[in-house]
């Protein structure tokens, strides 16, 4: 998140608090960026940081497989999980790979020193950033008491168990 904590409008027509949707990004930060390549899909764990404009944010090098695949196909999809809260998070988005010292610098914490040692303004460094389209997301009880509750009611009375909501949001830019 950013430092001024702003969060861009999410609308939605299935849930009330569509802010729920930066806020798990905000909360999980770490998600896997599926791309596309010539042999399927792929995936990698990144760091998201959010500036408060409807985009979410990675840090990338220039020479990485990422740049050629976001080029070939710009289609991408996010996933954040935090198995231990129950919040499961996908989002799907186009994504493009920029040179933006500004934005680097926004976004940029020390530990990313330890790739870029010249900073924001590294050669190297860029910006991949995407534009978050539709997201979907199950969010369920978080503790386990309430879990085990629900598949015991659901035993007793044959209904499914209320494991949490599932929504589908699309965001506004």
């Amino acid at each position: 998140m950013t430092s001024a904590g702003e969060s861009p409008p999410v609308k939605s027509d299935r849930h009330p608090d569509p802010q729920r949707v930066w806020d798990i990004i905000a909360q999980v930060q770490v998600c896997m960026l599926v791309t596309q390549f010539p042999a399927g899909l792929r995936a990698r764990p990144v760091e998201a940081r959010l500036r408060g404009d409807g985009q979410i944010y990675f840090l990338t090098d220039a020479d990485g497989d990422k740049r050629s695949e976001i080029a070939a196909s710009p289609d991408v999809a996010l996933v954040f999980t935090d198995p231990k809260q129950k919040i499961y998070l996908s989002i799907s988005g186009r994504a493009s790979i920029i040179k933006d010292e500004d934005i680097a610098r926004a976004i940029w914490q020390l530990t990313d020193r330890v790739w870029w040692k010249a900073g924001p303004a590294d050669a190297k460094l860029r910006v991949l950033r995407v534009e978050p389209q539709t997201a979907e997301l199950w969010d369920g009880p978080s503790s386990t008491a309430i879990e085990v509750f629900e598949f015991a009611k659901a035993l007793v009375t044959g209904l499914e168990p209320n494991l949490g909501q599932n929504r589908k949001v699309t965001i506004d830019m």
